[in-house]
């Protein structure tokens, strides 16, 4: 039964972790992202974020969107500096057509920082991405 469970293999849906001044605030925030560089919409996009270390655990974050367009990106939340200090898990799920993909997206601990900043796709920005 198991062999006949294909799992597709995600391409070209990235998470980003941006450094970004708010305008409203007038601070640099480091803000969540996902980032869809296909060549077709993504629909109902579900993710699911939380961060953990040995003795210590955060809440459970989630969020829907119902469509990321080709060639496009979203925010998905706001990070305090110090979840940085924890693994941060972004579980993603998404119907391309009538085929559901999943993938969990790790930040090791101590990996977001400004040191590791680089450019990222689709956004005038830098940031630390996972694949």
């Amino acid at each position: 039964m198991k062999d006949d469970i294909i799992i597709p293999e995600v391409k070209n849906v990235y998470i980003a972790i941006v450094n970004e001044y708010n305008d409203i605030y007038n601070t640099q925030d480091w803000n969540a992202y996902i980032i869809n560089d296909k060549e077709v919409d993504l629909e109902m996009v579900l993710i699911v974020t939380s961060g953990y270390s040995k003795d210590k655990t955060t809440s459970v974050f989630r969020k829907k969107l119902d469509k990321l367009p080709k060639k496009s990106y979203a925010k998905i939340e706001l990070m305090q500096e110090e979840l940085f200090a924890l693994n941060n898990t972004f579980k993603v799920s998404f119907f391309e057509g009538h085929t559901m993909f999943d993938k969990t997206y790790l930040f090791r601990k101590n990996t977001i920082n400004l040191k590791a900043l680089q450019p990222i796709p689709l956004m005038e920005a830098k940031g630390v991405l996972v694949k």
